[in-house]
Parts: structure tokens; sequence; C-alpha cells
């Protein structure tokens, strides 16, 4: 990994998809979407992880503590079900809510199918990482990193974490002057 390539882990966060009941496809789709869109140098990992709130939070905080990833981009257990609880973990680790995350990627995703209502995404940071909750299926992430993406590099730039650059169908960075 070249020195300044920003670090970034794909956490799927599913039960069946870490006991090998199905193929994941929420991993390898955020890796297509940030090869077409990022001009920058990074580290992609995909990691899966079984569901559950405190099984989550400690996962998250190793990733930001320990590992030092610059953007954690979750997929999986953003629904209503009893074990979707990827929200309630993010929210009991970071130090600052990103809600207006959640409010753009519901709002785009309601463009697409009206059950994106029950989708709880959110984001927030924890030192110097941004996490982000996804939905979990390979269209709702695309339509939410294509929303939202553009105000990743500079949040990253203010917490002080890699610098990334996007092109493709993003364009150039948008930095405020």
């Amino acid at each position: 990994m070249p020195p300044d390539a920003a670090r970034i882990v794909a956490l799927v966060i599913s039960d069946r998809a870490s006991r090998g009941e199905y193929q994941d496809l929420g991993g390898p789709a955020i890796a297509q979407w940030l090869a077409q869109n990022l001009t920058s140098a990074y580290e992609l990992e995909i990691r899966i992880i079984a569901d559950g709130r405190d099984h989550v939070a400690a996962e998250l905080q190793r990733l930001c503590d320990e590992d030092n990833a610059a953007l954690v981009l979750t997929t999986g257990g953003t629904g209503p079900a009893p074990r979707d609880e990827t929200p309630e973990a993010m929210r009991d680790i970071v130090e600052k809510e990103l809600p207006g995350f959640g409010e753009l990627m519901r709002r785009r995703s309601l463009e697409e199918v009206p059950t994106a209502i029950l989708s709880r995404q959110t984001a927030g940071t924890r030192g110097k990482t941004l996490i982000v909750n996804l939905p979990g299926k390979p269209a709702a992430i695309r339509t939410c990193l294509d929303a939202v993406f553009t105000a990743i590099p500079y949040c990253l730039d203010l917490i002080g974490a890699a610098r990334l650059e996007t092109g493709g169908n993003l364009g150039e960075t948008f930095r405020p002057r």
C-alpha cells in the first residue's frame, strides 16, 4: 500500500453471510463502486461479520482505534428486523453523528423504491474515521454512495484522515474554498 493511500473497510454485517449460507454481494458492490469513482490511492478490505449490537460496535471501534481506517462503509443491518442493529452499534462508539447522510440516502432511495423509508442509515465520526451505514442490496448501495460520496473527501479532510480524490461519474472532488 502506498504511504498516502487511504485505508477503507467495507464491513458486511450479516448473520447468514458470516455463516457462509449465501454469497455476499454488498462488499463486491462497494469495491466496484470505489474502483469506478476514486482516483487516489486506497486500500480496500472487505470483512464479513455477524449481526449483533455489541459485536458490531466492538468491530467498529477496533477499525477506528486500532486499524486506523479512514473510512468504514458498513452494509446491512439497517432495517427494522430484530437483528438489524448496525445504526445502534455505530451510535454506541461514534463521537459525532452526521444525520444528513442518512436523510439524503433515504430521500434518493425513495425515488426508486417505496420501502426505502424503512432503512435507518446514518453516519458518524470517531477520531480520524468516518463510518457510513449503507443498505445491503447492491443497487441500493450504488444509489446511496452516488448520493453522499461527494461530501466524504472533505469530511475526511476535516477530521484529519487520509485524502481521497474522486473522478468517474462523480467528477472532480468538491472542496469548499
